[in-house]
């Protein structure tokens, strides 16, 4: 049965339904907080967990969603993120239906709430799905999540989102609330969210890189919103979103004395295949970068180092018969940078293939690694180089099938700034 809000005045007022009380507490809470008023009453539904379920299903089997999961698959099978036997789609969907306990539809502009959750988690969810509810009033939420063309400005975006929700549910918590004002509080929070979710069985089994990915929207998220009502208003938020996860991640990259300050993410563009064709291609950005690199380094100072200075990229992975290559071009701040994340990229290569450290002349600016036939995969050939493209520091990593040669020709690659392309 639907909750709909019927209008008193200029604010929505709660009607019948099962969480009319929930809804009627929340709203002028958020409001206040975030600064802006509800447009049209916000409606509530009931869905069982079967009905989850199948929502869930029908995201990852939609065309999109299977375009993204096979795609994202191979490009962490070749970075060895994910085992090369994994398949990600039946691991998501066990993921989704462990923990969605409610989620807000654009495309229906319906919070549904699954039955028989427990009070406060019932009471956390629909604070947060009404924070969703709210936004998709001010920013196109639909079209935020069906940006596929470049992944990192994606979830960016989708970080502020989560972020924000994350964020909310916690101030208009009494417990939460005085927490979070308490020296370290929200650090507190965080961990313990992380740790709420390791604990649960088929999240805490799953890849460092799928678990990483599935949180930061909302704990980095929460962090970025966190940082931004100490410096701004909060209802500025969603008409001045992020545009990569570097400006996430680094007040430098957004918090600018002026807006033409503020850090924009270089476009990266791939020459076509001279063989094969592209089954995928999208960009990491610093985020993923960073996940990237701990996978095999082990170390996550060095891995946050490593992502230090990307300033824009573009990755494909070409499919020749039955054999996928990935292409990686990073561009960077400077050459000090690209060259930090040449060694370090080349040594998460070896160390992801097992092989044993070469020794490098100072100053070499290419790596190459023949790798021999495994279990899972044949023979392979993993280079590094660095070069300058377009007056830009360019790191182009290549693995494709050993004795083939490169599917794309490193002289097409084209670098711009973003100011040029927007």
């Amino acid at each position: 049965m639907a909750l709909v809000l019927s209008a008193c005045g200029d604010k929505p007022k709660a009607g019948e339904g099962p969480y009319a009380e929930l809804v009627a507490e929340f709203v002028p809470r958020i409001e206040k907080e975030l600064g802006l008023p509800f447009k049209t009453p916000p409606k509530v539904e009931r869905r069982s967990k079967d009905e989850v379920g199948r929502f869930v299903r029908q995201q990852l089997e939609s065309e999109r969603g299977r375009t993204q999961v096979a795609g994202l698959e191979v490009v962490y099978r070749l970075l060895g993120q994910i085992p090369d036997t994994m398949q990600m789609a039946p691991l998501l969907q066990r993921l989704l239906e462990e923990q969605i306990v409610g989620y807000y539809d654009p495309a229906t502009d319906v919070l549904y709430v699954v039955d028989g959750a427990p009070e406060l988690l019932l009471r956390q969810t629909v604070a947060h799905e009404l924070v969703h509810a709210l936004q998709d009033q001010y920013v196109p939420i639909d079209s935020i999540q069906g940006r596929t063309d470049d992944a990192d400005r994606q979830t960016a975006a989708q970080s502020v989102l989560e972020g924000q929700a994350v964020y909310m549910q916690l101030r208009i918590d009494p417990n939460s609330a005085s927490a979070l004002r308490m020296p370290g509080g929200w650090e507190r929070i965080r961990d313990l969210i992380r740790d709420q979710s390791v604990g649960m069985p088929v999240f805490g089994s799953a890849p460092r890189t799928i678990r990483e990915g599935l949180l930061f929207p909302y704990l980095g998220g929460a962090d970025f919103v966190r940082r931004f009502v100490e410096k701004r208003p909060e209802k500025e938020l969603l008409t001045d979103l992020p545009t990569s996860t570097r400006q996430v991640l680094r007040d430098d990259a957004y918090f600018t004395a002026t807006p033409a300050e503020r850090f924009s993410a270089r476009t990266v563009t791939l020459p076509a295949p001279r063989n094969g064709t592209v089954f995928f291609e999208n960009t990491l950005g610093e985020f993923e970068t960073r996940l990237a690199l701990v996978q095999h380094l082990k170390n996550d100072a060095l891995a946050v180092r490593g992502a230090t200075g990307l300033a824009g990229d573009r990755f494909a992975v070409i499919r020749n018969g039955q054999s996928d290559a990935l292409v990686w071009a990073t561009t960077w701040d400077n050459p000090v940078e690209a060259a930090d994340f040449l060694d370090l990229m080349g040594d998460a290569a070896r160390r992801r293939y097992g092989l044993g450290r070469q020794d490098v002349p100072a100053g070499a600016t290419t790596r190459r690694y023949e790798v021999p036939a495994g279990k899972t995969h044949g023979a392979r050939t993993v280079t590094l180089s660095m070069e300058q493209i377009g007056g830009h520091p360019v790191v182009l990593y290549m693995d494709l099938p050993a004795g083939t040669s490169a599917p794309i020709d490193p002289r097409g690659i084209a670098v711009s700034d973003a100011a040029a392309t927007r």
